[in-house]
C-alpha cells in the first residue's frame, strides 16, 4: 500500500510561514532559523516528500532507523537522497558510533567525551571523513537546572552533558582532527521553564564560541516550543509532529 503524503507539502509551507512570523518578530531575517524535519516513527515516503517540498535536512533519533530510511530513499529516490542531509538527534551508543557515522551527515548528540573518542574513531576509519573533510557534530546540552555536576550522564532524562563539563567536551571534539565543532543542541526540560532553559543555552554558546567562534548553531526548539527557542537565539529548530503529524513506525516500506 503507497503512502499518503499529500498532506506533508501544505504542512511544511504552513510551518514555514509560521517560523518566518516568528523570526520576524524577534528582528531577526527569516532564512536566518533553519528547519529540521524529524522522520523518527515515519516511512521513508514522508522523508522523500520533505525533501521534495525544499526541507533538506532530515531528523533521526534511532540509528537502525536512520540506516534503513537512508538506505530505501537512496532505493527508491536517488535523485532527492543526494540531496538529503542527515541528522542524528539522539542519544548514541558507543557500539553504533559506527553505524551513526556510516549514515548520518550530523551528528547532533555528543554528550560525553567517550562517546566523543568513539565517534571520532568510527569517522577516522571511514571513507566519507577525513581532516579535509570532517564530520560535523554538536554537543548535546543537558538544561535540567536540578541536575548536580558530575552526576553520571545517564540522569539526565532527556540526554546531554552537564554545562560545566561542555568546556572540556568541545576541546576533546576540537582536537580529534576528523571532528567538526558545529555547535550546542539540546531540548527543553519535560518539566520547567523552556524559555529559561533556552536563554541558559544560550549563554552558554556565547562561552564556547569565545573559545570555538566557528561553533555558531544553536540546534533548540521543536513542535511546541520553537518560538521560545528562536526568541533565545535558536539557529535551527527540529519538527516532526507540525510537518508530519503523530505516527507510530510499522514498516519503512
Amino acid at each position: 500500500m503507497s503512502e499518503d503524503t499529500s498532506h506533508i507539502g501544505p504542512a511544511i509551507e504552513a510551518f514555514r510561514a509560521r517560523l518566518a512570523e516568528v523570526a520576524a518578530a524577534q528582528g531577526r531575517e527569516p532564512g536566518s532559523v533553519d528547519l529540521v524535519a524529524v522522520t523518527k516513527n515515519h516511512p521513508w515516503q514522508y522523508a522523500a516528500e520533505a525533501v521534495r517540498s525544499g526541507v533538506l535536512d532530515l531528523g533521526e533519533n534511532k540509528v537502525q532507523e536512520l540506516v534503513a530510511k537512508r538506505a530505501e530513499l537512496i532505493e527508491h529516490e536517488p535523485e532527492l537522497a543526494a540531496k538529503a542531509r542527515w541528522h542524528f538527534i539522539g542519544r548514541l551508543q558507543r557500539n553504533k558510533a559506527k553505524q551513526a557515522v556510516s549514515a548520518a551527515d550530523v551528528i547532533e548528540s555528543i554528550d560525553r567525551v567517550a562517546l566523543a573518542r568513539a565517534v571520532a574513531k568510527a569517522a577516522d576509519s571511514s571513507e566519507r571523513w577525513s581532516a579535509q573533510a570532517p564530520l560535523p557534530v554538536l554537543l548535546q546540552v543537558d538544561l535540567d537546572p536540578a541536575r548536580e555536576p558530575g552526576e553520571s550522564d545517564s540522569s539526565a532524562a532527556r540526554g546531554g552533558a552537564h554545562p560545566d563539563d561542555v568546556r572540556a567536551l568541545a576541546a576533546e571534539v576540537a582536537g580529534s582532527g576528523v571532528l567538526q565543532l558545529r555547535g550546542l543542541m539540546a531540548v527543553a526540560p519535560l518539566d520547567g521553564d523552556a524559555r529559561a532553559a533556552f536563554e541558559r543555552l544560550a549563554q552558554l554558546a556565547a562561552r564556547l564560541r569565545e573559545e570555538h567562534p566557528d561553533a555558531t548553531v544553536i540546534s533548540a526548539g521543536m513542535s511546541g516550543d520553537f518560538a521560545d527557542a528562536i526568541a533565545m537565539g535558536s539557529s535551527a529548530v527540529r519538527v516532526g509532529t507540525a510537518l508530519f503529524g503523530e505516527r507510530t513506525l510499522t514498516s519503512n516500506r
